[in-house]
């Protein structure tokens, strides 16, 4: 108990040091960079932080686009959210109490993920192309008192980060009430937009401790093709209205065959930089939910280009945009199965990824901490990383004879009508497309070296040595065996 207060205070002085910083520093990018980078100097104290530290140093030299993105930073962000979003959100990275993965594995099993995905509603006020958000009514959404437990839950377990999904949230009537309650934790938000208007955004930001990721799928023409004409107007007043503000958010953009190109583009980056946007999530298309077609699906060609174009992006831009797959490299493979995140529907069904729609357990019936404790995400856990090469993360669709195996071996259930059909009708596709994926990952990963990489960043993120060894015995056995065949 000692020890967990002693970790707890360090970690409140931490976000003092970072708030204080980010609050009183003023608009001047070189000076606030120096302190910024002496703050983070005072709270490392380990190994993995100092990787991070290290990053932030580099990043922020001169000529580095950190200048850049913390002038942005301070230019546009208030005080209230640098203090209560952006150094709670740093101080996460570095700050994981040490007693508390040993006191949640004593009580209940688990080490703790980082972060929680919840749709407390599915109702959505678009009608996008390949959607069933609006066939749901109010009726469907989760009752408030079960929102409130669960992130309850979830902080007592020390997941203070939470990121809200929908539908479109905005919607559901609790939700900012709750968020105000829950003030020490703090939120992201994947919005539509349509609902932030000027007074939306100036309550997000006394609130603080929120970010809305605003969706979009790229220039004007690809978004109002999925999403609706006007939809694209309605996104980019969005973005002025919380710049305006001093909100911090960012893009969120799902990729599709058509579209990738345009989403990572100069052009595109460049737009996101000027309206305001910090960061932005890339997601593939993945062929879940209504008419799932799997030629929407951007090709294994277009995966790697889009690793080359942010990467580039990321080294000369004051931008961060993130690709929920190329950038399993970063996280050690798959993060599902609360490894590091699940997702709850607003049902109360626990699913192990926010695109796998199957479940064992329903937190009206258990508790969070039995649900991640389940050997339905203990066995995900167990298999993690799926491959090697964390290039091809994916149980679903980089490696998906691994997810289809864990919800037949665990009985897991689809949560919807249809959940099923990616691992049963569309498997032949997938398995085929898993291949293409393989063939060209497999070559960069040699190519570009990545193994010393691997074994540093992926032991780092909590993957056992001997269960990454063994992913590497097998990637060398499947390498001598096409060298043989060549040979042949």
């Amino acid at each position: 108990m000692a020890l967990r207060i002693v970790q707890q205070t360090k970690r409140r002085m931490a976000e003092r040091i970072l708030g204080q910083t980010l609050g009183k520093i003023g608009n001047d990018p070189d000076r606030g960079a120096q302190l910024v980078l002496k703050a983070i100097d005072r709270i490392t104290d380990n190994e993995k932080q100092a990787i991070i530290s290290d990053w932030a140093h580099n990043w922020f030299q001169d000529g580095k686009p950190g200048r850049d993105f913390l002038s942005r930073l301070l230019k546009n962000t208030h005080p209230n959210v640098r203090r209560r979003y952006v150094a709670r959100m740093l101080v996460s990275w570095f700050y994981r109490d040490p007693q508390l993965a040993e006191r949640c594995m004593h009580e209940y099993g688990i080490t703790p993920p980082y972060t929680m995905l919840v749709s407390p509603t599915m109702r959505c006020n678009f009608c996008c192309k390949g959607c069933f958000a609006a066939s749901y009514t109010r009726d469907s959404d989760m009752k408030p008192e079960l929102l409130d437990r669960i992130i309850t839950e979830a902080e007592a377990m020390g997941i203070n980060f939470i990121i809200i999904l929908g539908g479109e949230p905005l919607m559901y009537p609790h939700l900012l009430p709750i968020i105000k309650k829950h003030n020490r934790s703090y939120f992201q938000l994947y919005t539509n937009g349509v609902l932030i208007d000027k007074a939306m955004a100036k309550k997000l930001v006394e609130l603080g401790n929120v970010a809305p990721q605003v969706s979009i799928n790229g220039p004007r023409e690809h978004t109002e093709a999925s999403r609706g004409k006007g939809s694209y107007d309605h996104v980019m007043r969005a973005m002025d209205n919380l710049r305006e503000a001093g909100c911090v958010f960012g893009f969120s953009a799902t990729m599709t065959r058509d579209n990738i190109e345009p989403l990572y583009s100069d052009e595109w980056m460049n737009l996101m930089i000027e309206k305001g946007c910090l960061y932005g999530w890339m997601f593939l298309y993945m062929p879940v939910g209504g008419d799932p077609d799997i030629n929407l699906m951007p090709t294994p060609q277009q995966r790697n280009e889009l690793r080359k174009a942010l990467r580039y992006h990321r080294q000369t831009k004051p931008i961060l945009p993130v690709d929920f797959w190329n950038d399993g490299t970063l996280v050690g493979g798959c993060i599902a199965g609360g490894r590091l995140y699940f997702h709850v529907n607003h049902h109360g069904d626990v699913e192990p990824c926010v695109f796998c729609h199957h479940a064992t357990h329903n937190l009206n019936d258990c508790s969070l901490a039995e649900a991640l404790a389940s050997p339905f995400f203990t066995g995900i856990k167990q298999s993690q990383p799926f491959s090697y090469n964390t290039l091809r993360p994916c149980p679903m669709i980089d490696n998906p004879e691994a997810m289809r195996s864990l919800i037949a071996q665990h009985g897991a259930r689809p949560t919807h009508e249809g959940a099923d059909l990616m691992f049963t009708k569309l498997a032949p596709d997938l398995d085929r497309y898993a291949a293409g994926v393989k063939e060209i990952m497999d070559e960069v990963w040699e190519r570009e070296d990545y193994h010393d990489w691997a074994a540093r960043w992926t032991g780092m993120c909590g993957i056992p040595p001997e269960r990454l060894e063994a992913r590497r015995q097998e990637f060398e056995a499947d390498r001598a065996r096409k060298r043989n065949h060549v040979l042949v």
